[in-house]
């Protein structure tokens, strides 16, 4: 199938010659398309084959003309529109120039050679950089972007530096944080009772430290993280006690990509994603559970690892001295933002880290690390922040001069900007259940304001009316506009895509406000520019306990349950006893349900995951958002097929009941069928949901979004259905599938208007489908 990739190339990519290499390998790849240069890079559309085009992508940055550095390569893969030759074209210079601002970016190879290097002035230097790599976003305070406007500004450089800083052949020509070890930052070790040691010395000290499984919260590039050997078992369950984290799995930081090779497969294209100048954490599947050197406790019981390669010369001098893997997540207590001054670190850090590891340059904004999954060959960014944060979206589509802002959801929150035709999303935010979070999320709102030099005239909110990002934006006198939840999911991924006509939108997750006040959470849209329809839904059941069923897999499971079979099921002392219910929980339970108190209706995919996962005995109570999906995930076999069957009942909307798979499960476990079968089974029978409603509703283009999509089983199986059945399916790339990416859907959707969909153009037999 030809596919379209769109490439903007950020660097020196300019008067070296890049064009013309760029011409000669599409026309070696033979691929049809355009090149040209812009104010913000080199802009590429080319189409092809997509293994070509991946094959491309890899080359560009593998053979790149001998004096061209490349910054920062974003890239997406949309639909192919024709082109008929590839061709050099005229450069552009748009308006929008003095309103990009750059991310922070890991630093380059030219600077490490350098570090490295015993005879050059800038050794062992910890705050080395250029033109081509380091802190932009965590350190810019107004545009432009102008050493004064930064936080290096209270560094005045030595002759040196100066000279460098005013020489236009030099590399580091106008790079704002350049600086040596004269005029620049300097680090400095405490301890958690005061004691410092300043200088490189302080670097070897943490390594010391670390190797004898001390914590460490150490000053990054964009906030504080907390650092502790990944193969010390007891250090590991350390940090968690001390940072109340119970099993979710800790972020890692590898010395190099051949360490890396020996715990975990690793594609060229995840090696791509590992080694870019962006140097997210990438989820890599281990080679072995049992055979790394990383403690079981980092991340107990998932066959995945989150890693990521030293990214600031600090991480590269202590990686080089210890040469193991270490934990390095978020410097913050659970739940809230992450820290990034030393009065806040040493307020709320004392207690969990032992030592400190800090320097001078301030952080203007927090900046955590950037989560990234490959699927299928593509970046799919789970976690939008250091690196990717704040580059824009274009909305192609849209002309409107006017200024939005959109607040986002709840959880995972960040925000966005309209300004043009450009969208601003900002980095991570994080989950708004706490006054520090909310306090952030302000912040945020009035950085973003203040960057670009914008007074919203709207205002997009979530429908929910208790979200605290909703309350914030009804505070607006006039400007603020709700929009539902799992609509800006679909919008969202249309928009990254650029998806033209009519689509068919799937938006399946764990919690969003429906129009009917319900929760939803498993829903199918068609949409285009203009407008939507609500065309089709999961049977909704009960969930008893409301938010405690988010973290009690088995509360989903009995209010599933319970729809199914009324009270009758508390007759089933058995399988109440699996759900480990105790009798007094079971009676209040059964009271709750009979008399619907706190049992809120959901429709919800995420909940439905949750109680398979209780049915199984896989996992009744989870310990972190997603985790008893995430363990269904982990049982898959993709050597198993099959499916069970489900109805689609024409009602007001297309309902899907969900019921015979649900009993044809029980079934099978009472049968001794393997856990491991029906998994692998129910994802199936979820991928076929997609395509029958697809088929019924007789649309071409499939677009998947919502954090269920975060599951590369199901996301990979349903492609693989859809697109044997010609459809054409678009998946988030560059902004998250879950609720990171609904400020994007916000305001993408802003100017679109519900309408009443005609069941009657749909051929459901006798008012019910049954897939057998």
């Amino acid at each position: 199938m030809i596919t379209r990739a769109k490439i903007n190339i950020r660097g020196a990519v300019q008067g070296v010659g890049f064009r013309p290499f760029i011409y000669r390998l599409a026309a070696n790849l033979d691929l049809k398309g355009f090149v040209y240069n812009s104010s913000q890079g080199v802009f590429i559309e080319a189409e092809g084959d997509k293994h070509i085009l991946e094959e491309f992508i890899l080359k560009i940055e593998k053979e790149k003309p001998e004096l061209s550095f490349i910054s920062g390569m974003e890239f997406s893969f949309l639909d192919s529109i024709g082109f008929e030759e590839f061709k050099i074209i005229d450069s552009k210079c748009e308006d929008e120039k003095s309103t990009i601002i750059l991310p922070d970016i890991a630093v380059c190879e030219d600077c490490l050679q350098e570090m490295n290097n015993s005879s050059n002035r800038r050794y062992h230097y910890p705050f080395i950089n250029c033109t081509n790599c380091g802190p932009r976003f965590s350190i810019i305070e107004s545009l432009p972007y102008d050493r004064p406007n930064t936080s290096m500004k209270e560094f005045i450089m030595c002759e040196e530096c100066q000279a460098e800083y005013e020489n236009p052949l030099d590399r580091r020509f106008h790079a704002q944080p350049t600086a040596c070890p004269k005029c620049g930052p300097q680090v400095e070790l405490i301890s958690s009772e005061g004691e410092k040691v300043v200088g490189n010395s302080a670097i070897d000290l943490t390594a010391d430290k670390v190797r004898e499984g001390k914590i460490i919260a150490l000053k990054g590039l964009g906030g504080y993280q907390l650092i502790v050997d990944a193969r010390n078992d007891d250090a590991v369950k350390q940090l968690r006690e001390r940072k109340h984290r119970d099993e979710k799995p800790f972020a890692l930081m590898f010395p190099s990509i051949d360490s890396i090779n020996e715990a975990c497969d690793v594609s060229e294209f995840e090696k791509r994603v590992l080694q870019s100048p962006e140097s997210p954490i990438v989820l890599l599947k281990r080679k072995d559970e049992n055979s790394t050197d990383v403690a079981e406790s980092v991340a107990p019981g998932n066959p995945y690892l989150g890693i990521m390669l030293p990214y600031t010369p600090i991480h590269h001098l202590l990686l080089n001295n210890l040469d193991l893997p270490i934990v390095a997540t978020s410097g913050n207590i659970s739940e809230e933002p992450i820290c990034i001054d030393e009065k806040e670190a040493f307020e709320k850090l004392t207690g969990i880290a032992d030592y400190f590891l800090i320097h001078n340059r301030p952080i203007v904004r927090q900046v955590d690390d950037s989560i990234v999954r490959v699927v299928l060959g593509r970046e799919m960014v789970l976690r939008r922040a250091r690196g990717y944060a704040p580059l824009p979206i274009h909305l192609s589509e849209d002309k409107s001069q006017k200024s939005i802002l959109a607040v986002g959801g709840h959880l995972k929150n960040s925000i966005a900007l309209k300004l043009n035709e450009n969208v601003f999303v900002s980095q991570h935010i994080g989950d708004l259940s706490t006054e520090s979070a909310y306090s952030a999320f302000i912040k945020v709102i009035d950085d973003f304001e203040r960057l670009y030099e914008s007074e919203p005239s709207e205002i997009i909110c979530d429908l929910h009316p208790e979200y605290l990002s909703t309350l914030f934006a009804k505070l607006s006198e006039g400007k603020c506009k709700p929009i539902q939840h799992h609509y800006a999911h679909v919008a969202s991924c249309r928009a990254e895509n650029q998806v033209t006509g009519s689509a068919l939108g799937v938006a399946w997750d764990g919690t969003g406000y429906g129009f009917d006040n319900t929760i939803w959470g498993g829903e199918f849209f068609i949409s285009n520019e203009n407008e939507f329809s609500h065309i089709a839904q999961f049977k909704q059941f009960p969930l008893p306990g409301g938010e405690k069923a988010i973290k009690e897999a088995r509360r989903a499971a009995l209010g599933a349950l319970y729809e199914l079979y009324g009270e009758n099921v508390f007759n089933n002392y058995v399988l109440i006893e699996e759900l480990t219910f105790t009798s007094n929980e079971t009676e209040i339970l059964r009271s709750m349900l009979n008399k619907n108190i706190n049992s809120p209706k959901t429709s919800s995919v995420g909940r439905l995951f949750d109680a398979v996962s209780a049915l199984l005995g896989v996992s009744s109570i989870s310990n972190y958002e997603g985790q008893s999906a995430m363990k269904l995930e982990f049982l898959v076999d993709k050597n198993i097929s099959g499916e069970y069957q489900f109805e689609l009942i024409e009602n007001e909307k297309i309902l899907i009941d969900w019921s015979k798979m649900i009993e044809s499960i029980l079934s099978e476990l009472n049968m001794g069928i393997t856990i491991s079968e029906i998994s692998t089974k129910f994802h199936n029978t979820l991928s076929r949901i997609i395509l029958d409603v697809a088929q019924l509703v007789g649309e071409e283009k499939v677009i998947l979004s919502g954090g269920c999509f975060q599951n590369i089983y199901l996301v990979e199986k349903t492609i693989e259905l859809l697109e044997s059945n010609n459809r054409k399916v678009y998946i988030h790339q560059r902004v998250p599938t879950n609720d990171g990416g609904i400020a994007l859907g916000q305001i993408a959707a802003a100017n679109t208007k519900y309408v009443d969909f005609d069941l009657s153009t749909l051929k459901i037999h006798q008012n019910a489908y049954v897939n057998s």
